[in-house]
C-alpha cells in the first residue's frame, strides 16, 4: 500500500508555531559561526532556541525537547530551512555526540550531558583525527591508561572543528595496546578545562579561526567519562559516524532519539 503523506492536524499545527515564531526570530546575516566573533552571536541564537523549546525539539522534554514525532522534526527542520535559519554551531554535540549518548550512553550520562548541551552550556568538538593517522581510526595512538577512579589520557588531536571555541571534546583513545586495532579502543568525554589539556587554534586562510589541535598530556578523566564501555569504541564511533554522515539533511540520526523516546520509558 502506499504511505499517506498528507499531514495530520497535529503536525500541521506544530508546523504552523514553528514557522510563525521563525519568521519572528530567525537573525539573519550573521558572521560566520568559524569566526570568534561570530561564534558569540550564533551562541546567542542557539541560547533563545533553547529557552523557546526550539533547539532539540525531537528530545524528551526533560531533555529541554518538545517529544516531537519524526514527521513534527521533520516539519520544523523545514521550516527552519524555509527561514534562513543559521548554520547551527552546536552540531557536533547536537546531531553527532547526543544520538550516541542516547544509543550507548548512561541513564547518569543522559540525564547530566544532555540539558547542558541542548542549553548551550557545554559545547562539544570531536577529537577523532590525529597527525598522520588520516580517515583510518583504527590507526589512532593516542592513549588512556587506567588509575584508580578512572583514566589518564595522554596524546593530540588535531583538525578539531570549532575546538578553539569548545568546552568538551569526544574522543577516541587507545586503551588495550595489546588489542588488535580497532578492538583496543574507547571512547571518552573530555573537559577540555581538565589539568594537562592545551587547545592551540590555528587560522585558516578561508578565516576559519575555530580549527585547533588539542594536546593531552596525563589528563585524568573519572569513570563515568567512558561512552559505551571500556574497548567498546569500534560500535560507538561508528554510530557517530552514522549520524555524521546525515548531516546534509541535519543528521536523521536524531531518529534514534526520536525512536528511543517512542519506544522506551524515560
Amino acid at each position: 500500500p502506499l504511505m499517506d503523506l498528507q499531514e495530520s492536524p497535529q503536525t500541521q499545527a506544530f508546523r504552523a508555531e514553528a514557522r510563525e515564531w521563525l519568521a519572528a526570530n530567525v537573525p539573519l546575516g550573521l558572521p560566520s559561526g568559524d569566526t570568534r566573533e561570530g561564534f558569540t552571536q550564533h551562541l546567542e541564537w542557539e541560547r533563545l532556541l533553547f529557552d523557546n523549546r526550539w533547539a532539540v525539539v525531537s528530545w524528551p522534554e526533560q531533555y529541554g525537547g518538545r517529544g516531537a514525532s519524526v514527521w513534527e522534526w521533520l516539519a520544523f527542520e523545514e521550516e527552519y530551512y524555509r527561514a534562513g535559519g543559521p548554520q547551527r554551531v552546536t552540531q557536533n554535540g547536537i546531531f553527532l555526540l547526543a544520538p550516541t549518548i542516547f544509543g550507548f550512553g548512561t541513564q547518569e550520562q543522559q540525564d547530566t550531558l544532555l540539558p547542558r548541551m541542548a542549553s548551550a552550556q557545554d559545547l562539544w568538538c570531536q577529537g577523532w583525527s590525529e597527525p598522520g593517522s588520516g580517515s583510518d581510526l583504527a590507526s589512532l595512538v593516542s592513549r588512556g591508561e587506567k588509575v584508580d577512579g578512572g583514566w589518564r589520557l595522554s596524546g593530540q588531536k588535531t583538525w578539531t572543528t570549532r575546538g578553539a571555541f569548545c568546552t568538551h571534546l569526544f574522543g577516541l583513545f587507545r586503551t588495550d595496546p595489546e588489542a588488535q586495532r580497532h578492538k583496543g579502543l574507547t571512547y571518552f568525554l573530555v573537559p577540555l578545562d581538565a589539568p594537562g589539556v592545551t587547545v592551540r587554534g590555528f587560522a585558516r586562510l578561508d578565516g576559519d579561526e575555530g580549527f585547533a589541535e588539542v594536546f593531552l598530556d596525563d589528563v585524568f578523566v573519572p569513570d563515568s567519562a567512558v561512552l559505551g564501555g571500556v574497548g567498546q569504541c569500534w560500535s560507538v564511533a561508528m554510530a557517530t559516524t552514522g549520524s555524521e554522515r546525515g548531516l546534509t539533511l541535519r543528521s536523521p540520526g536524531r531518529y534514534v532519539v526520536v525512536g528511543w523516546h517512542s519506544t522506551a520509558t524515560p
